[in-house]
């Protein structure tokens, strides 16, 4: 096995990352890790104080990967599509991302700056955050839905989700009153 040395600390988050997906939240180990990268699981401590450190850093990274698809793209419904695609792609990393608390205030911030400059486009400044905040409410209501195969209607999501864009879209680029 290797030394702690041998091991970076972006292989370690990438193989919680990896992990997670495989595993869900009970796969994302510091043993599971440790065995991943290739050192003794109390090696692994010398990187990563403990599994609460470990899984801040996986939503972290988790965080800057969704920045960066939105960076990726631009205008109102491409960032949306992407929001949606990331959570198919990793829905494990979405669920700790939006639902457990695990990601530090720095990298919220990081995936929120782009959805914060889109709705400050749509709505302006003064209602920036607010629009923010329902755009991201109705997606990731939406998606988590739609990943738990709660939408038993029938229906194509895909036009469901593009109407969803669509109206919410039109709403925002509309004064307040």
């Amino acid at each position: 096995m290797s030394t702690p040395d041998h091991t970076s600390l972006d292989a370690i988050v990438a193989a919680g990352r990896d992990l997670l997906e495989a595993g869900g939240p009970d796969g994302l180990t510091m043993r599971a890790v440790a065995d991943r990268v290739g050192v003794r699981a109390p090696s692994l401590y010398k990187r990563v104080r403990d599994k609460a450190a470990l899984r801040r850093l996986v939503a972290d990274a988790t965080a800057d990967d969704l920045a960066a698809r939105f960076e990726d793209v631009s205008g109102f419904p491409a960032q949306i599509l992407a929001f949606r695609n990331f959570a198919h792609e990793r829905p494990e990393g979405f669920r700790l991302l939006f639902f457990s608390g695990a990601a530090s205030q720095e990298g919220i911030e990081r995936a929120s700056l782009p959805v914060l400059g889109l709705a400050d486009a749509l709505s302006g400044q003064e209602h920036a955050l607010e629009a923010a905040r329902l755009v991201t409410a109705w997606a990731t209501g939406f998606v988590s839905m739609e990943l738990a195969g709660a939408f038993h209607l029938g229906g194509d999501l895909d036009k469901a989700f593009e109407f969803g864009i669509e109206r919410i879209s039109r709403a925002l680029s509309e004064p307040a009153p």
